[in-house]
């Protein structure tokens, strides 16, 4: 009952991720603008998978979104159903290994309760990108598992199970760094393994079966610890390579650890009283108030004092204590990484800890009350059922990133990270003017931000202001020189000025950056067409199409640049594949439907499925092209439509004279009397490599 009454309550705060959207913050990093990702799972995306350090090492995580897109495509509901059946194996993965190692039902069920229905955990969970959190915790709660089992009769084959668990967390967040030191508190509490009261000697007289020396206990824990000492020079390596480590001049060791003390205080008051959660609390370069660190740390020294005072008669004290202060340090900001104070996602974990001081002591604390065996579960079921309503609430928010972005201004005030983030979301819905705004506030508050600087670029180049784009994007650089993308954009705003050879060198700087960026070798390959380079052209997106096989762009240059060479068959090949991408893009559709209404070799030709495409295109722009009616004219007579073709041809005429295009005019009219006489429109023939 206790597991059914966790699935359903958990199901019931959580079913409406199933509706959500994917975050614009890291979930475009992780899944939608990832190409191994969206490709699924591939021999390709497996090598990627093990070999990249962005922004860490974690393979794992990796594969799963891999998983979820082969089998869901970019389904955003169905990625987030995957998150929230972690969520549920936590709940009940913990539930159950608690009421194995104590017998105490009830506190078990609490602990666990707390942990699935704590509006905390919604970050972790209605998050996709945090995939990495409900996974690596489902991987920390069965190495628990695989200890308990060994604890119960040590041997090999059961410790080499505790390493496989433990090397499959570490593989899907390396947060299990600290998770070696929680199974030696494990050993204190519940399992008895050991306490400061027992001799050393009782395991050699054989006076207990359980009991084991410390210096045994921290000898059995040395592989584990070797494993999360080389998990954790990786992830510094590779986000020191990657940028991620926050170091400004003004964020000393003395300011971070001020705010490590106010961070682990923050916590606690949020898991009692859980209001205010933001997506990003950003971290201000203003030094807090004196009051506040002093004030966490001596709040941190009298709650340990307490701990250590009563540890012999409650031992879950400790255990509790230490899981929270301990699993927190990674992330504790002592090495700072990222522009956050603290993160909810960051208590996923080590909550447990303080969830079974909790259950415990609450028993503890009322064992002379004669009504505290009715008052203790009303009480807590009480609490279960105001946390669940809360959360309830707080998943909502997360339903998509307009939602979720301008609730978290709302709570955090000033935050130049979720302005710059709410800007690009406004920016691809086409809403330019509220777009810049953010981005403007975003550079109020943080002059010195170069993404707010691209994003502005960007739309200044939406807007055709390449002179003021280039502006912002050369400030970006200066800020950040190591920006890829803006090196990309920056090449497109010189190459629309025709400075082919400037934009050709920084495409090539982009791809020195980052050797995955599709997008840039397709500019690429552009600006040697430009140049008359075909053959390089082809290469470049050659290897677009080989990074990111979906780019439906990517396939339609890579057909015109191969007809252009005479090979349409292959060409054809691309331009179905562009369309079956993004079959609404009416080049796309424009294109195919001429070569198969006009190919020069027949067997190219395909009149019925030309008007099909040519029809559709037209649709889309609402009969208001030339070329797009010239095509569908060209179909039409194909297909032996004729009547149609020169009805559409006149209107192609008529629309190309108002236009001013006096020449297209003249090429549609001379294509028009070959219909009135009753033949199609043919181009030259073509020839094949």
């Amino acid at each position: 009952m206790a597991c059914i009454f966790l699935v359903l309550a958990t199901l019931a705060v959580y079913w409406g991720v199933k509706d959500h959207q994917f975050i614009h913050y890291d979930d475009d990093i992780y899944v939608i603008n990832n190409p191994p990702v969206r490709a699924g799972l591939t021999f390709k995306g497996l090598t990627w998978a093990f070999t990249t350090l962005y922004p860490y090492w974690h393979p794992l995580t990796w594969l799963s979104h891999m998983l979820d897109c082969q089998v869901f495509g970019l389904h955003p509901g169905a990625h987030h159903l995957t998150s929230l059946f972690f969520h549920i194996a936590n709940a009940l993965l913990l539930f159950l290994w608690l009421q194995w190692v104590t017998g105490a039902l009830g506190r078990s069920f609490l602990v666990a309760a707390l942990f699935a229905l704590h509006p905390l955990h919604v970050e972790s969970v209605a998050w996709v990108a945090e995939r990495k959190d409900v996974l690596s915790t489902f991987f920390w709660l069965l190495t628990m598992w695989a200890y308990a089992w060994y604890a119960a009769s040590p041997g090999l084959k059961r410790y080499a199970l505790v390493l496989i668990c433990f090397c499959l967390g570490l593989m899907s967040k390396p947060m299990l760094v600290t998770l070696p030191l929680v199974l030696l508190l494990l050993d204190y509490w519940p399992l008895g393994r050991w306490s400061p009261e027992a001799a050393t000697a009782a395991e050699e007289e054989g006076t207990s079966e359980r009991r084991v020396s410390l210096p045994r206990l921290l000898y059995e824990k040395a592989p584990l610890l070797a494993l999360a000492a080389l998990a954790s020079l990786i992830t510094f390596y590779g986000q020191k390579a990657g940028g991620a480590v926050f170091s400004p001049e003004w964020l000393t060791l003395t300011r971070r650890l001020a705010n490590a003390l106010v961070a682990y205080v923050s916590y606690m008051v949020k898991m009692v009283w859980p209001s205010h959660l933001a997506l990003l609390y950003p971290l201000s370069s203003a030094p807090l108030p004196l009051w506040q660190p002093l004030g966490a740390a001596l709040l941190l020294i009298v709650l340990s004092f307490v701990v250590i005072r009563y540890a012999p008669r409650y031992p879950y004290l400790p255990v509790g204590w230490l899981w929270y202060l301990g699993t927190l340090v990674p992330v504790i900001g002592l090495v700072q990484v990222g522009s956050q104070a603290m993160a909810d996602r960051f208590t996923y974990m080590p909550l447990i800890g303080l969830f079974i001081i909790v259950a415990w002591g609450m028993v503890d604390l009322t064992t002379r009350w004669r009504a505290a065996r009715f008052l203790l579960p009303a009480g807590a079921g009480l609490i279960l059922l105001l946390l669940a309503l809360v959360s309830w609430g707080q998943v909502r928010l997360w339903r998509n990133s307009i939602t979720l972005f301008e609730y978290t201004l709302k709570v955090t005030g000033d935050n130049p990270k979720i302005q710059n983030n709410l800007g690009l979301v406004l920016f691809k819905k086409g809403r330019l003017d509220e777009a810049a705004a953010h981005f403007k506030e975003a550079l109020r508050l943080k002059p010195d931000y170069a993404d707010a600087n691209y994003n502005l670029g960007l739309i200044l180049m939406s807007r055709g202001k390449r002179k003021q784009a280039i502006y912002y994007f050369e400030e970006a650089l200066r800020l950040n020189p190591y920006f890829a993308p803006v090196y990309n954009d920056l090449g497109l705003a010189l190459a629309q000025q025709g400075k082919v050879d400037q934009a050709i060198a920084l495409y090539q700087k982009a791809l020195r950056l980052d050797s995955h960026f599709a997008f840039a070798y397709n500019n690429l390959g552009n600006a040697f067409v430009v140049k008359g380079k075909i053959a390089a052209a082809i290469a470049c997106y050659q290897k677009a199409l080989h990074l990111d096989p979906n780019n439906a762009l990517s396939h339609f240059n890579l057909g015109l640049a191969l007809k252009s060479q005479g090979q349409v068959e292959p060409a054809i090949l691309h331009f179905r594949e562009a369309v079956r991408l993004n079959p609404n893009k009416p080049p796309f559709l424009n294109k195919l439907a001429r070569i198969w209404a006009t190919a020069g070799q027949p067997k190219f030709r395909n009149g019925p499925a030309a008007v099909q495409l040519a029809e559709r295109a037209n649709q889309i722009t609402a009969y208001s092209q030339a070329e797009m009616l010239d095509t569908l004219a060209a179909a039409y007579a194909e297909a032996g439509r004729f009547p149609e073709a020169i009805q559409a041809s006149r209107k192609g005429v008529d629309l190309a004279l108002a236009s001013g295009r006096k020449g297209l005019a003249n090429r549609i009219e001379s294509k028009m009397r070959l219909y009135q006489a009753g033949r199609p429109y043919h181009e030259g023939p073509g020839r094949q490599n």
